[in-house]
């Protein structure tokens, strides 16, 4: 016999709406929607609403934004909600008072294959140490940080090419699929779950900071060209050019590499007409597509056509 679920969805990003739209398209009972607060953004500072929020009030759902999880006025309001199943997705972590307030649990999707990833940036961190699988996974919050019981998983190919963007876009539509069959599994059965195992070497899927966006040059070639494409398009990698006299930040979004043996120094750029490429160990970086100050992100090609590389100008 199924359970009479009642929904509250937890989530802020993009990457929420999906798995949002998904259970509302498919005629499940969404008592309640809990999202970030509005925050200023942009030149006017106008306050801008989470893309959770903005499908929310499409849908005409009810939608609470607390600033404090553990504020009473908040947890009474969630109470009055009568959920009996909670689903978190791309959210802040949970007190304890809200996980463990619906009886049929709360569950979170992350984007990885847990153990492996636990923390905030997984999709980057999975392409940045050169992964050639991730995945997704659903699993019953606890007391710490993506180590609850799992309920399901499903992996997900990196391709060679693969950037963060892309890879985002492909975990974003499994992972709303995945958090369906747990519902349905949750709604039909009492779920078996597996407990995360923490016996062998875990890589960890910290916070992105600017420092880690900046792009070490003395790196074998694969380890940078998997640094740019893990941060692309969002942060972006970044990196100091000097250009005879001038000293630029640029930001990398696109690059290809070229392995062939050279007797070039580390960092030199080699330009054409319309190419740049960086002398690195083993190789060269070929910049395809970058950002300089002030400017849109364009073609390398349309860079040079209004900026000249100096002879002798390096990143660094």
């Amino acid at each position: 016999m199924k359970k009479d679920l009642r929904i509250v969805f937890m989530g802020t990003p993009d990457f929420a709406v999906e798995t949002l739209r998904t259970l509302v398209d498919n005629n499940y009972n969404i008592v309640g929607v809990v999202t970030a607060p509005d925050k200023p953004a942009g030149r006017g500072r106008k306050l801008q609403q989470s893309a959770v929020k903005k499908y929310a009030v499409e849908k005409e759902l009810p939608t609470l934004q607390p600033t404090n999880l553990k504020d009473e006025e908040f947890l009474s309001e969630l109470r009055l909600l009568n959920a009996n199943l909670q689903v978190v997705v791309a959210f802040r972590m949970l007190p304890k008072a809200v996980w463990q307030m619906p009886e049929y649990g709360t569950f979170n999707l992350h984007a990885s294959l847990l153990p492996q990833y636990r923390g905030a940036a997984p999709i980057n961190w999975a392409i940045i140490n050169g992964e050639t699988t991730t995945g997704v996974t659903t699993f019953f919050i606890d007391e710490k940080i993506d180590t609850g019981a799992m309920i399901f998983q499903e992996s997900v190919d990196i391709t060679p090419d693969e950037n963060a963007g892309t890879l985002h876009d492909k975990l974003m539509s499994t992972g709303a699929k995945l958090v369906l069959k747990t519902i349905r599994e949750i709604e039909t059965t009492d779920v078996a779950t597996s407990i995360q195992k923490d016996d062998k070497p875990l890589n960890a899927a910290y916070k992105i900071h600017k420092d880690t966006c900046k792009i070490d040059w003395t790196l074998s070639i694969e380890t940078i060209y998997n640094h740019i494409r893990g941060l692309s398009p969002y942060p972006a990698a970044w990196t100091t050019l000097y250009n005879a006299t001038e000293e630029i930040f640029i930001k990398i979004y696109n690059t290809a590499v070229e392995r062939i043996d050279h007797n070039d120094k580390t960092g030199i750029l080699i330009t054409t007409k319309d190419s740049i490429k960086v002398a690195v160990r083993n190789g060269y970086i070929i910049l395809k597509e970058i950002q300089l100050p002030g400017k849109r992100r364009m073609d390398v090609k349309d860079v040079l056509n209004g900026y000249e590389i100096k002879s002798e100008a390096y990143v660094r």
